[in-house]
């Protein structure tokens, strides 16, 4: 099992919108870069992610799980775009903050702290059972 972070904007798509969709979960659409696209393409069923909330909150907030593997956007005509579909699995206990994650040197080299502008990013096992620690959740 590989593990993901996937960053929304919480304005426009939340934890709570994300929870509300329940088992059913819902399509990561809307990317419209190479690489995080390729980083969707090599999504895995099972695989699991952090769901970030950037801009104001800047923080991880919950846990999803990839239920449906890359496919075309169906937000787009373009045949070049592709998503996944995730759904909520658990909030954290306590967010962690990209301060908080920024502030712990065995974070340093994460795809977040190095390429913050990239909306879908690979995250170690490592890194996730330390953000996992940080957020008193379970990894």
């Amino acid at each position: 099992m590989r593990h993901w972070l996937f960053k929304s904007e919480p304005d426009t798509w939340g934890w709570a919108d994300q929870v509300a969709k329940g088992a059913m979960g819902e399509e990561w659409d809307g990317v419209r870069n190479y690489q995080a696209r390729n980083f969707m393409r090599d999504m895995r069923l099972g695989d699991l992610g952090f769901f970030y909330h950037s801009q104001s909150e800047k923080a991880v907030v919950g846990i999803v799980e990839i239920i449906a593997e890359a496919h075309p956007d169906s937000k787009t005509d373009d045949p070049r775009w592709e998503c996944v579909d995730i759904k909520a699995l658990r909030p954290f206990a306590q967010p962690v903050t990209l301060a908080m994650i920024k502030a712990e040197p065995q974070l340093a080299d994460m795809p977040l702290v190095k390429s913050p502008r990239l909306s879908v990013q690979p995250v170690t096992d490592a890194e996730w059972k330390l953000i996992c620690a940080m957020g008193k959740t379970e990894a």
